[in-house]
């Protein structure tokens, strides 16, 4: 059996570009069979290269990490080449370290590397504290870019897990996502769920190059999860969204629920998550008797 390495930490522009090169359908980006066997999936260089109208040297170099000037209009033409959705097109943008006139390529440390992740704990945000204090009969948790759990009330720690039995370390949502088997069987489509955590996780990396609490809690998921390491190496992003995530409870059973993110002007790096029912729903009925239990059976954060 082949030994686990960790996955590579960096996050810059040429490990992005190749993966959303190998992402696009020749066919459908309007490119004609010629005739030639394809070794690799996705466009050749010099197809991104004409679609792009640059040189192919310059896609090599790109790729490399050759190249460290790279103008707004070279990264618009690549983004439109590679159909990126609106979140890689932010990505490639943060990755590329854009400034006025041109941008240098950044890179993030390798998570191999990190140091030891060293738990912080910041005060969650008064506003979200606030929020959270008024939602008895909603779960809710308030979290930061990291995915750290900061706080939480009776509804969340039933729902999800026992977060004050937890040490704060522990308490992530993507790492117990991974490396936690009940919070794992909690959900009713986990490899959505952990591939949703992943592309999360990469586009704070590539905003965060220097965060090193985020790139141990990387370099630790890249050896202890095989799948972890597999699904960072695709380079897959996602932005904040409204999500239907299915719940496999082993108290209320299988409740469908609206996972919702709030956010203050005043602490961007956290926001409150809530997850509510459709009214009428039998996931609503679960969902009630859900609090009713938790009430009696588990702690808030206090």
């Amino acid at each position: 059996m082949a030994s686990a390495q960790p996955a590579r930490g960096d996050t810059g522009l040429g490990d992005f570009l190749r993966s959303r090169r190998a992402a696009v359908d020749p066919h459908e980006a309007g490119m004609p069979d010629d005739g030639r066997l394809r070794r690799v999936p996705g466009l050749r260089r010099e197809e991104l290269a004409m679609l792009a109208h640059v040189s192919v040297d310059y896609i090599v170099r790109l790729e490399q990490g050759r190249t460290t000037r790279v103008s707004r209009s070279v990264l618009d033409a690549l983004a439109d080449a590679l159909r990126l959705k609106p979140d890689e097109r932010d990505y490639l943008f943060t990755v590329a370290d854009v400034t006025p006139g041109a941008v240098s390529v950044g890179s993030m440390a390798s998570a191999a590397s990190a140091p030891t992740r060293r738990p912080s704990q910041p005060e969650p945000a008064p506003r979200l504290r606030q929020l959270l204090d008024t939602m008895p009969d909603v779960p809710a948790i308030v979290v930061d870019h990291r995915m750290d759990v900061l706080a939480w009330n009776r509804g969340a720690a039933g729902l999800l897990t026992d977060f004050s039995a937890l040490p704060p370390a522990h308490r992530n949502l993507i790492r117990l996502t991974f490396l936690d088997q009940s919070f794992r069987a909690l959900y009713g489509d986990w490899q959505r769920a952990a591939k949703d955590c992943v592309a999360t996780l990469r586009m704070e990396a590539g905003r965060r190059t220097d965060d090193a609490a985020l790139n141990a809690l990387v370099g630790e998921l890249s050896v202890r999860d095989q799948d972890f390491r597999t699904w960072w190496a695709t380079h897959q992003v996602r932005g904040p969204s409204q999500l239907v995530k299915t719940y496999r409870h082993p108290i209320a059973g299988t409740m469908d629920l609206d996972v919702q993110q709030f956010s203050v002007d005043t602490h961007p790096d956290q926001k409150l998550i809530a997850f509510t029912a459709q009214p009428g729903s039998t996931s609503e009925k679960a969902l009630q008797f859900l609090l009713q239990w938790s009430n009696t059976h588990v702690m808030a954060d206090d």
